[in-house]
């Protein structure tokens, strides 16, 4: 006849503060009117437990059990919190725990062999097995547009595994995990997990849906470390929580040399390509949403997943998601980054205006994201090309090199401060951060851009044989914009290869009809080096464009 007076912190540790405010938080937002789940209906206000609308006897005991065990569907509850809420204050024995599980069982029309609607977890608690759960709200009860109370992902770190090694796998995992959650952190449009709580449930031993779900969490980075002598491999993987689809994977194998110098280079390229994985599902599931259900993060990964279709069209309709965003939430800083690059590629890539007054509201837009969050590398970005459109090169400079003080795991802050060192007569101090950029982002949507800006470095160096072979690798990524091929034509040209420019000019007239040196002229009205502008045009007009 045991007495309950433990906690959950018997079996994980103490459970981190930042997790007790989650737990709290779900406690506050406990239904008030009814939950249903599978053929049932929970209805707080009568008191009753309906299956496809008929009365279920239940004593007022075994209902807060239901109750409790269907609020917390998808994970273990433990004995000592069915102690805790369902007989709060008293001291009770296991007995009439077990009696009250009968009972529900018998309700539910399960039993404690089949358990097919509550399961037993040995040595833990219960768990009401993944039924859909929905709450019917109240009239007049607004319903969220998303499942997530900050509609920002949220990712947990799970702590990396190191099976069977000498110690220095458990060494290496610990510190890797650690460092992967730093880097991601740097990327404030995501939530990451604090440390104590991803490491404490992580280590549970529960199924990796519970964890989520006690995080609150949207997506799982789990991993491992083995050794073979001098060898180590990592492997990598992002798991979305709805269904535990897992959306990417890498490995990774080096040479344990230092084991610092290791952690560093890995938790930065997995912390970038995570980050751009993210990006691209987050942007998927806006575009599964309803138009009604989409708040103002829903329509900024809209307008970024048509941003990056780099069209004239998709570049338009960029800039009107960014601006139905910041009308629901004009503190968000993101948009007013991604509206003001829009709108300088509009004037670069398109048919776009160049007028000062189309540069100053961009410049005021990039100002302003960087006003309300001055510690996010995105805004720092924006700000620093709308600084080299305008001219204004140092400026460019110093905001980008800023973005990679903030986040030395951006991918597209390298390449613009690659591109802005070229613009600036300095092709060869800008190698390097083309080089790194396609080295943490091998597979960003814009890395056709990271190719042609290479491609433009190196042939100011002249070296013919690279730009055009950055050049080519650049057309050959599916949403290249036509200047990659334009650079193509110019550099092909330059390099004494004449029938292989002519041959490239009418792909290049299909992908931009009416494609002409003048209106490449009138785009390029930011090169600060009127010989780098006549060169490039020289090249095409060599290959017979008009």
């Amino acid at each position: 006849m045991a007495s309950r007076e433990a906690t959950d912190t018997d079996m994980i540790g103490r459970i981190p503060d930042d997790l007790e405010g989650a737990q709290a938080s779900n406690a506050r937002n406990k239904p008030t009117e009814a939950l249903r789940f599978g053929p049932f209906e929970l209805d707080f206000n009568r008191y009753e437990l309906r299956r496809e609308g008929a009365l279920v006897a239940l004593e007022p005991r075994t209902f807060d059990l239901v109750a409790l065990l269907a609020r917390n569907r998808g994970r273990t509850v433990t004995r000592d919190e069915i102690f805790r809420e369902v007989w709060p204050g008293r001291f009770v024995s296991d007995a009439a725990l077990s009696s009250q599980i009968r009972s529900a069982r018998k309700a539910l029309g399960d039993d404690g062999t089949r358990q097919a609607v509550i399961a037993t977890v040995h040595g833990r608690g219960f768990r009401l097995r993944n039924a859909a759960v929905t709450l019917n709200p109240a009239p007049n009860t607004p319903i969220s547009p998303d499942h997530r109370e900050n509609t920002a992902p949220c990712i947990a770190v799970l702590p990396c595994a190191a099976p069977g090694d000498d110690g220095r796998g458990a060494v290496i995992a610990g510190g890797l995990t650690e460092d992967l959650i730093n880097a991601l952190a740097r990327n404030r449009w995501m939530r990451v997990v604090a440390r104590n709580a991803a490491f404490a449930l992580g280590r549970s031993g529960e199924p990796l849906d519970e964890v989520l779900h006690r995080l609150g969490a949207d997506y799982a980075v789990t991993g491992s470390v083995r050794l073979a002598g001098d060898r180590v491999r990592v492997s990598i993987r992002l798991t979305e929580a709805p269904g535990l689809r897992c959306i990417w994977s890498d490995r990774f194998d080096r040479n344990l040399c230092d084991i610092f110098d290791l952690q560093d280079e890995l938790s930065g390229l997995v912390a970038a390509r995570i980050a751009s994985q993210l990006g691209i599902s987050e942007q998927k599931r806006a575009a599964r949403l309803r138009p009604a259900n989409l708040g103002a993060w829903e329509l900024y990964q809209l307008g970024t997943a048509e941003f990056y279709r780099f069209t004239g069209e998709g570049n338009r309709r960029c800039q009107d998601l960014m601006r139905q965003s910041l009308a629901r939430a004009p503190g968000f800083a993101e948009p007013y980054a991604r509206l003001a690059y829009a709108m300088v590629l509009e004037s670069v890539y398109f048919e776009g205006p160049t007028d000062g007054a189309h540069l100053d509201e961009a410049l005021r837009l990039a100002e302003r994201s960087v006003a309300l969050d001055e510690q996010e590398a995105n805004t720092l970005f924006a700000l620093g090309r709308v600084q080299l459109a305008r001219g204004e090169y140092g400026l460019a400079i110093d905001a980008l090199e800023t973005a990679l003080d903030l986040n030395p795991c951006h991918a597209l802050s390298h390449c613009g401060l690659g591109d802005s060192l070229v613009s600036d007569g300095r092709p060869e101090a800008a190698i390097p951060s083309f080089e790194r950029a396609l080295a943490l982002s091998p597979h960003d949507p814009f890395r056709w851009a990271f190719m042609a800006y290479r491609s433009l470095a190196h042939m100011f160096l002249g070296d013919h044989a690279a730009a055009v072979h950055w050049a080519r690798s650049a057309t050959l990524v599916p949403n290249a914009h036509y200047w990659a091929r334009a650079k193509l034509v110019s550099w092909l040209a330059h390099s004494g290869e004449i029938a292989a420019a002519r041959a490239n000019v009418p792909a290049l007239i299909r992908t931009y009809p009416g494609f002409t040196c003048e209106f490449a002229r009138s785009r390029l009205f930011f090169v600060r080096d009127p010989t780098h502008l006549e060169f490039f045009l020289d090249g095409l007009r060599r290959a017979g464009v008009p």
